[in-house]
């Protein structure tokens, strides 16, 4: 095995990240723990799903790395895992506001602004949308589709890949592998979008919240999981990354990648532990929308 065969450096840097996942995971357990206890019970799991994405992510990235034979699947769960938070985020910023109906009525003339990344960032002629209950939907709809069809296309490639009609790393035409993870960018970027037009809309509303600071970790994990990973696997693809026996081009470029996951993540989650360990009992929503509560008064 890999494992089998690295000298005292390789040895002394597997052992290194290895307690960087399990610090990772230590962190986030307290971190947990915090939050069962202080926040809402409205709020609280979803919090802890968001808290989730980089020690899982790190996790998946260390049992690939002591597993190689498993990168497939590893790299399948977390991409899975990081579709939920995505959705999972939308979610969080609409609960930040108070709930659906007091987000409607902060924003009851409002309208939100769709020509925003990844999808239309250069449309500018693009027309505002009235916040209603029809385009909320519509934005819980976009994100919660890849949600749902991430785990459906994994299984249909793992499907694939048992019969033989999957390689990861053969990108032909002919293949399955470049047809599905065409459908997946198509779809990564729908889920992107809605998040993108709702932080747009409540990014001020939200800035007690620090909803600048956890919109900005939520990018850099997707960055880091999803570009930098691709990148790599292009830049192995094209031999550019050369092989080093036992490993192949395409080896050393997913082993590359986890040991950087995993000290990305392990980085992401202690500053996440800052970000969200904070009271939410202090800043109930009607305090953001302190109109709504003043005409509940008269």
């Amino acid at each position: 095995s890999l494992s089998a065969g690295l000298d005292l450096p390789g040895r002394f840097l597997f052992a290194i990240l290895t307690l960087m996942t399990l610090i990772a995971n230590l962190v986030f357990v307290e971190e947990a723990v915090y939050i069962y206890r202080k926040i809402p019970a409205s709020k609280r799991l979803i919090i802890i799903w968001i808290n989730a994405a980089a020690p899982v992510i790190a996790t998946t990235s260390c049992i690939g790395m002591w597993i190689p034979r498993s990168t497939m699947f590893t790299d399948f769960t977390a991409a899975v895992f990081f579709a939920i938070v995505i959705h999972k985020f939308l979610l969080m910023m609409i609960k930040e506001c108070g709930g659906q109906k007091l987000l409607l009525r902060r924003f009851e003339n409002g309208r939100f602004k769709i020509s925003t990344g990844p999808c239309c960032c250069c449309c500018l002629c693009l027309p505002h949308v009235r916040i209603t209950r029809r385009t909320l939907f519509w934005l819980k709809l976009g994100t919660f589709q890849f949600a749902f069809l991430r785990p459906v296309l994994m299984f249909l490639s793992i499907v694939l890949w048992t019969n033989g009609n999957y390689t990861f790393y053969n990108l032909s035409p002919k293949g399955a592998a470049i047809w599905i993870s065409c459908f997946v960018g198509v779809l990564t970027i729908i889920a992107l979008w809605p998040v993108a037009i709702m932080f747009q809309q409540v990014r001020t509303l939200l800035i007690c919240k620090k909803i600048i600071p956890k919109f900005a970790l939520y990018q850099f994990i997707l960055i880091l999981n999803h570009l930098q990973a691709a990148i790599i696997n292009i830049l192995a693809m094209q031999r550019i990354i050369r092989c080093a026996p036992p490993l192949s081009s395409s080896a050393r470029g997913a082993y590359m990648t986890q040991q950087l996951l995993i000290m990305e993540m392990f980085l992401i989650t202690l500053i996440s532990r800052v970000v969200y360990r904070r009271r939410y009992d202090d800043l109930e929503p009607p305090e953001c929308t302190s109109e709504e509560a003043g005409e509940q008064g008269g």
